[in-house]
């Protein structure tokens, strides 16, 4: 079974600290307090996390990490992650499933989730491969799905990123057509940008042409997090 990757939230919350004391911050009000350690934790804490693990910064990573709440309530979504990652490993594992603060990275490489060439059509063997992931996703409702397209750097950009785009969302499409709410869903596609390989390689292009989601907690996740922590 392929191991689950762990990270732990220290550096999320020594950043934060760092944040808060910034009189920029000081003097604002708690939403713009909020909104302001969210953005900025998400970007900063995202990229630095990401050049650990050795794959840079990356939009999945950046999303989990910047989604994060922290103290009990952060601990017991933590928890939840914990078992789904465990799950998704299990019905996948080939896939790449890193569980990163209060949330989960799960990278599907081309040998997982595979297009028609240059299409956005979905092969069977990707269709097969995502079927093993919906009853997990089914179990874990109380979640947020961001999902993101990469290609390889062959060919125009322009191109590449509205590629990305279209495979995203067919890969939305058909979670929703296996039973998910599509709220949710989002797509982003992001072209050629966060390579995990060396493109100069065909080795490296293949795992560069790869599906991402980001999976974290949604408010009734996290509204019942903040009960039971109470």
């Amino acid at each position: 079974m392929k191991k689950v990757s762990f990270y732990s939230l220290a550096v999320l919350f020594l950043f934060t600290s760092v944040f808060t004391s910034c009189n920029s911050i000081k003097n604002a009000n708690n939403t713009q307090k909020g909104a302001g350690i969210g953005v900025a934790a998400g970007a900063l804490v995202g990229g630095l996390l990401g050049n650990y693990v050795g794959k840079g910064g990356h939009a999945a990573l950046g999303a989990v990490v910047g989604a994060a709440i922290g103290g009990g309530t952060g601990a017991i979504i933590g928890n939840k992650m914990d078992k789904q990652a465990r799950k998704i490993t299990e019905a996948l594992p080939g896939a790449d499933v890193e569980r990163v603060g209060e949330g989960i990275r799960l990278v599907l490489k081309e040998d997982a989730v595979r297009f028609d060439v240059n299409k956005a059509t979905l092969t069977e063997q990707a269709k097969i491969n995502l079927n093993k992931l919906v009853p997990v996703f089914k179990e874990y409702s109380d979640t947020n799905i961001d999902i993101f397209g990469y290609t390889d750097n062959s060919g125009r950009a322009e191109y590449n990123l509205k590629l990305s785009q279209s495979r995203a969302e067919t890969v939305k499409t058909y979670l929703i057509s296996k039973g998910l709410v599509s709220s949710r869903l989002k797509t982003t596609g992001l072209g050629i940008a966060d390579p995990i390989a060396t493109n100069e390689t065909a080795e490296g292009k293949s795992q560069n042409r790869r599906v991402e989601f980001a999976i974290t907690a949604n408010q009734k996740m996290t509204e019942d997090a903040k009960a039971e922590a109470k």
